[in-house]
């Protein structure tokens, strides 16, 4: 077993299921929706993108784009629920749909990267 890929797949699941986390709730209600669980899902899905970096081949390739996808829509969402909550007494509805709907979108990039992930395993050959 390499340990390697034992952390690779670690934090990319880890990256989707805290993501998944941050989007499951009304999309209007600001208080179903963890903003530390959001801060947390970037520093993993960046830790993630790390990880990917070494990889040459196609598959890695899309690995790393998958995950430069869900880094950026996370990163905008917590910009905007940032300038929000600075901004604002409360966070009204429309905004943090944005925010939810912002880690829609890198959810689906996660998603994508487990189920290639799983595609990968699936297809390794023992030697």
């Amino acid at each position: 077993m390499s340990l390697e890929k034992v952390f690779f797949g670690f934090f990319v699941l880890l990256a989707a299921t805290l993501n998944f986390g941050f989007f499951v709730g009304d999309l209007s209600n600001p208080a179903e929706h963890s903003v530390i669980e959001l801060y947390a899902a970037i520093i993993v899905g960046l830790v993630a993108t790390v990880l990917k970096l070494g990889d040459r081949t196609q598959i890695g390739a899309i690995h790393l784009a998958t995950s430069l996808v869900a880094d950026i829509q996370l990163i905008a969402a917590a910009v905007l629920f940032t300038i929000v909550q600075a901004t604002m007494d409360a966070m009204p509805g429309h905004l943090i749909a944005t925010v939810v709907s912002l880690s829609g979108g890198a959810l689906f990039a996660n998603i994508v990267s487990v189920v290639l992930l799983v595609i990968e395993t699936s297809t390794f050959r023992r030697r």
